[in-house]
């Protein structure tokens, strides 16, 4: 994948070495557009903030999805100063303090209860505040779970409430006179890549609200099948989002509730590390660059090689040689004191110089938001946007 002239213009303007992640905004807000159009009729889009909590970002989402869906009381406030027109609360440890926020946010939102004991703090909360609070349960359902990086229902895991304990824990929360029942919580996975499993997902989605009414008689407004829709990092597939669209078209989307984040930021977001060194050790080359896992720590936490784009960079400061590799295959690793730091593995090359900047594409979410930033205490990368002037998601930096 090429570096896109916008991308490549404002690395031009980064501070040397480089070391920066560039926003696309209008990508961003493309990708949200595109989801949109895919997903059935009346069906309501938020953006998962957790994937990138960018101000530019959440504030682009802000304004072009129904609303945004947090997880911690750091993303509820943050949600609320970009505008969120609607908020969906989720995460299994919700302190006091973030359900008392969430009551008190002034805006429509649900909080997705994750147990009973946390249904009971939270209407208690809701009627000292002289509240009613939409909840939505969250259900560890038995069923399959379509193929991804993480499997959040149908195994043991914090998440939901299992249908087996549904009945009771229905009953409790429809007594609490601080708590409305509206909907189901269903996000059972993460980065899957398969249309059609996750079409399959969302109509099984569907089927559980209709049994849960003949089972529970609990009608509910909303069934919320959260995001889990795929980006491959590395580039080699891709989720089909018109096989996905075409399955959609069958499904009254009115109530359901979509949640994605990777796929709406993963490919609005590229790393750029600028090489310090080239250099040979036992037989393999090594392009040294300014960054690494601390900043984006995907590649050795899923243990992939991430691809990387060589924007080459002609000044040299120096009055001697400069270290290059041709025609051959480098280990790009990082600043870090760990043989792990690693970003990709026999990156073919064809000339790559210390001065030269690696740029690493897709890499819009889970990139910054979920790295190890101050260990050794290196300098953060620059977090540069790019954006049409004319447009209304911000400006460059």
């Amino acid at each position: 994948m090429s570096v896109p002239e916008r991308v490549l213009a404002s690395l031009a303007g980064a501070a040397r070495p480089v070391c920066a992640y560039v926003y696309d905004l209008d990508a961003f807000a493309a990708r949200v557009a595109a989801t949109r159009a895919a997903l059935p009729s009346g069906a309501t889009l938020l953006y998962a903030m957790k994937a990138n909590p960018h101000p530019g970002v959440v504030a682009t989402a802000a304004r072009h999805c129904d609303g945004l869906e947090v997880a911690s009381g750091g993303e509820l406030a943050a949600a609320l100063e970009a505008g969120a027109r609607q908020i969906v609360f989720g995460g299994p440890a919700k302190t006091d303090a973030e359900l008392a926020a969430a009551v008190t946010a002034g805006v429509p939102l649900t909080v997705n209860v994750e147990s009973v004991h946390e249904a009971r703090r939270l209407d208690r909360l809701a009627r000292a505040h002289g509240r009613v609070q939409p909840v939505a349960i969250r259900v560890n359902r038995r069923a399959a779970v379509p193929h991804g990086s993480h499997k959040m229902t149908g195994t043991p895991t914090p998440f939901g409430i299992g249908v087996a304990d549904l009945g009771p824990a229905i009953d409790l929360v429809r007594s609490l006179p601080g708590l409305e029942l509206t909907g189901w919580h269903l996000h059972a996975m993460s980065n899957n890549l398969d249309a059609d499993a996750h079409a399959d997902f969302v109509v099984g989605a569907t089927r559980f609200a209709r049994w849960a009414v003949r089972r529970f008689g609990a009608a509910v407004r909303t069934v919320n099948v959260g995001g889990g829709i795929g980006v491959d990092p590395a580039g080699r597939s891709d989720f089909d989002l018109a096989r996905f669209a075409a399955r959609m078209r069958r499904v009254d989307g009115r109530g359901l509730v979509f949640e994605p984040g990777r796929y709406l930021a993963g490919e609005a977001g590229w790393y750029a590390a600028e090489v310090l060194d080239v250099k040979r050790n036992h037989g393999r080359t090594f392009a040294v660059v300014r960054g690494g896992t601390h900043h984006f720590r995907l590649p050795a936490a899923w243990g992939y090689s991430h691809p990387a784009h060589v924007v080459p960079v002609e000044a040299w400061p120096y009055d001697w040689p400069r270290p290059e590799a041709s025609s051959t295959t480098v280990d790009v690793t990082g600043e870090l004191c760990t043989p792990r730091d690693v970003l990709a593995r026999d990156l073919p090359v064809e000339r790559v110089r210390a001065g030269d900047v690696l740029v690493f594409a897709r890499t819009g979410a889970y990139g910054w938001a979920i790295s190890h930033h101050d260990f050794l205490s290196h300098p953060h990368p620059e977090m540069r946007v790019v954006v049409d002037q004319s447009g209304d998601a911000g400006s460059s930096g």
